[in-house]
């Protein structure tokens, strides 16, 4: 056969196909193109991955962007918490960008809720805290209850207080020892303090016109029992080796205060040197006196502050507009419990498990009220808590999240955070 031919075949080969193809296509019906389903967290798209009837919740994001990274967490947890109630899909915009104009999303993240319908209920920019998403959930009308216990509480004491009021501190309530008593006289009694520290408490809230007011305070001399006016009194101040926290004792006599500092260590100050460092470290929220031994330590764009009890810690966010940084203790271990927060939501809590305690106290009227600073605090698990309880019978309040810690400070009004912890605005009793 020659080339001629061959080339003649070959062409009248391909001729014929085309026709096959053509026809097969002429009798195929026309389909609709399908745009391939966004990739969620889990490799699967919210299609395939979508559980029926469950409302659904989908962020879109990256996983490069901070608020996005941020969210992540948070997600897991959703998702793993609430499963088989809700559905959680996480899409990234960066591989298919074509998907975030599907959904009309202009900024990362975005979080989207659908009911059960597949009806959208509510959008969301932005970092968005767990205890925000669930709230909403709740307005929207869906109902997530039941994927968790209730949260502890215990609004009556676990045994009645019968120590006389003369022999607890006005404002920690502690026992008051007899040689480091401090006593103000006032129009409507003797207040009764167990330490000079807690006279500076006292004072740093005070809102009356202060002039003149030391003359009313009397400490107790160390040596005889004595009473002793405030300002004539010589200190002997001193730290624990262990824990750095400072502590005072009172004398009426420069001698015998110099003979018990060979004994103790320490160093002998005047009632103003002493009033000066005492004030010297105050609450970022509340302005109260405090000892950083005893304080949340407080990072507020990049300023180191302290929060006289966690609550108040907290409460820094709301008094700068700050996003801040609190490391607390936990009152029973010492374990640091740390809270990261993001516009005045938390963006993040370690350890994970870490719960809040809001001391609570019934008012005459039967209504309930915040205990005061000293009956608040963090701690690293609900375990934890429960132990701190047992060995402290006269608390009462109830556990409650650390978003709703920080979420009940940014509700309050300038002027509601100027009469924070003030005697007579928020008295400890």
């Amino acid at each position: 056969m020659n080339a001629k031919m061959k080339i003649l075949i070959v062409a009248a080969l391909v001729v014929v196909v085309g026709v096959v193809i053509a026809t097969k296509q002429r009798g195929a019906p026309e389909e609709e193109p399908q745009a391939s389903a966004p990739a969620t967290s889990t490799g699967e798209s919210p299609e395939s991955g979508k559980t029926a009837k469950l409302p659904r919740l989908v962020e879109l994001g990256s996983t490069t962007c901070i608020p996005c990274k941020m969210m992540k967490p948070i997600l897991d947890e959703l998702r793993q918490e609430y499963e088989g109630r809700l559905q959680v899909d996480f899409i990234d915009v960066k591989e298919d960008p074509a998907v975030a104009m599907s959904y009309g999303v202009q900024v990362i993240p975005t979080q989207i809720f659908f009911d059960a319908s597949e009806a959208e209920v509510f959008r969301h920019e932005g970092f968005f805290a767990k205890e925000d998403i669930l709230a909403k959930w709740k307005e929207v009308g869906v109902d997530l209850r039941g994927a968790k216990p209730s949260a502890f509480e215990r609004l009556e004491a676990a045994k009645p207080d019968t120590r006389s009021r003369e022999t607890v501190c006005y404002m920690c309530e502690g026992g008051i020892v007899r040689k480091t008593l401090v006593a103000v006289r006032t129009d409507k009694g003797v207040v009764r303090l167990c330490s000079p520290h807690c006279y500076f408490i006292l004072y740093s809230c005070l809102t009356e016109d202060r002039t003149g007011f030391e003359e009313k305070v009397s400490m107790t001399d160390y040596a005889t029992g004595n009473p002793v006016a405030a300002e004539e009194a010589v200190y002997l101040v001193g730290a624990d080796a262990q824990t750095g926290r400072p502590w005072t004792e009172a004398f009426a006599d420069k001698e015998v205060a110099e003979t018990e500092r060979k004994t103790m260590g320490g160093d002998l100050v005047s009632f103003a040197a002493l009033k000066q460092n005492e004030l010297s470290h105050r609450c970022g929220f509340c302005d109260r006196a405090c000892y950083p031994q005893d304080a949340a330590r407080v990072i507020a764009g990049g300023v180191q502050t302290w929060g006289c009890c966690s609550h108040c810690a907290l409460g820094v966010a709301a008094r700068t507009g700050l996003d801040i940084e609190v490391y607390q203790p936990d009152r029973l271990t010492g374990e640091m419990v740390v809270v990261k927060t993001l516009k005045g939501s938390v963006a993040s809590l370690e350890p994970k498990t870490a719960v809040a305690w809001f001391g609570l106290r019934k008012k005459p009227d039967g209504s309930w009220g915040s205990a005061g600073c000293f009956r608040q605090g963090f701690f690293a698990n609900a375990e934890n808590l429960k132990k701190w309880l047992e060995a402290n019978p006269y608390e009462t309040g109830r556990q409650i999240t650390i978003q709703q810690a920080l979420a009940d400070k940014m509700k309050l009004t300038p002027q509601q955070i100027l009469k924070a912890c003030k005697i007579g605005e928020c008295a400890p009793k």
